[in-house]
């Protein structure tokens, strides 16, 4: 036993050496066994939504969840284990952001067996208090840690510079965008997603229908989580063609399992605007150093987003809603959330790093 712990205090002992990075592939890697990790929940939630009988924890949903962490958590030890085996210790072992990934591990390992204590003692929740589950809290805190793994691997990478291509930044993409659907999933409550075509156009056509405030907030609350992520990346880098095309597309997934996909042209409408919003971007090329054009896009991109979520709706239940009021001013009020939003994350043009200033001057 003494022998044992000598051995592991020596092996977090750090050795000093400059932490590094992994490949490209490793992290795009790591980004196939996220979305593996993200579809079993997925799987899991739609159990949950559609399987009112569910009585035990071992079921096959929750073994394609738990399965995907065992990939991904496999994954990322690995790359750790790489360099132990290389003759680093301690810190210098951890690739460049793998260690809040690394440290995410034991947790969603200890909130999935509270998890299963907290079923057995308790039972199986099938409806809005799932969302509120401590367990699943905490389950969704540490999962949404290490599916961003690749965002924080690539963020300060000395390959990828500020204009990647689509190829370089591909697991960062699915890695953020399967951490949004988590958002959206425990935000279930507040989804515009999951709302039918008929229903949005019945809500916005009576004032008097409560339906009209709560679709207002849900578009609110989506707007919020969905853009907040693009506009994240944008700050860092100027985002490649298809870029927002492939955030919102995985997006829908998460509230297309949780209606079992009975709501399509609602989710159309999502990827969609991931198409006009990649059509801003080139238009417009929004940067961290473009302040301008960052707040234009935040505002432009809200209200063609919202706008096409009421179009496809509109089309899909054969009209539009009754309140002129309320269908033309909800996107004008998701175009202002964005421009506040955009005014939020750059508040100040960031400058460009001196290699490209002195690119630009050659």
């Amino acid at each position: 036993m003494a022998l044992a712990n000598d051995g592991v205090r020596r092996l977090l002992v750090d050795s000093g050496e400059s932490r590094g990075w992994v490949s490209p592939r490793a992290d795009l890697v790591l980004a196939v066994l996220g979305i593996w990790f993200g579809v079993g929940l997925m799987i899991d939630a739609w159990a949950h939504s559609t399987k009112s009988e569910l009585e035990t924890f071992f079921t096959p949903w929750h073994a394609a969840f738990y399965s995907g962490f065992a990939a991904v958590s496999g994954w990322i030890i690995w790359q750790v284990w790489r360099n132990v085996r290389a003759g680093r210790q301690g810190l210098a072992a951890v690739p460049q952001g793998y260690l809040a990934g690394l440290l995410a591990i034991p947790g969603f390992a200890a909130f999935g067996f509270v998890d299963m204590m907290w079923h057995t003692l308790l039972g199986i929740e099938t409806s809005i208090d799932i969302l509120f589950s401590p367990s699943h809290l905490g389950l969704i805190v540490t999962m949404l840690i290490m599916l961003t793994t690749p965002v924080r691997s690539a963020w300060n990478a000395p390959d990828i510079g500020d204009r990647p291509s689509l190829g370089r930044l591909l697991p960062a993409l699915i890695g953020l965008a399967f951490a949004t659907t988590l958002v959206s999933l425990f935000l279930s409550y507040g989804d515009a997603l999951q709302w039918q075509a008929v229903r949005i156009v019945e809500a916005f056509s009576s004032i008097d229908d409560p339906g009209a405030h709560r679709l207002a907030t849900a578009m609110v609350v989506t707007n919020v989580v969905t853009l907040a992520p693009v506009l994240l990346l944008l700050r860092r880098w100027s985002l490649p063609a298809g870029s927002m095309t492939i955030m919102y597309t995985l997006a829908v997934l998460m509230p297309g399992a949780q209606t079992g996909f009975e709501n399509v042209p609602v989710l159309v409408s999502l990827v969609a605007a991931g198409v006009a919003g990649d059509l801003l971007i080139y238009w417009l090329r929004p940067t961290g150093a473009r302040r301008a054009a960052y707040w234009a896009f935040a505002g432009l991109s809200g209200l063609a987003t919202w706008s096409l979520y009421l179009g496809f709706a509109s089309v899909a239940s054969g009209g539009l809603p009754s309140v002129p009021e309320l269908w033309t001013g909800a996107p004008i009020v998701a175009g202002l959330l964005g421009l506040a939003l955009g005014v939020l994350f750059l508040p100040n043009a960031v400058a460009p790093a001196p290699a490209a200033v002195d690119a630009e001057q050659a």
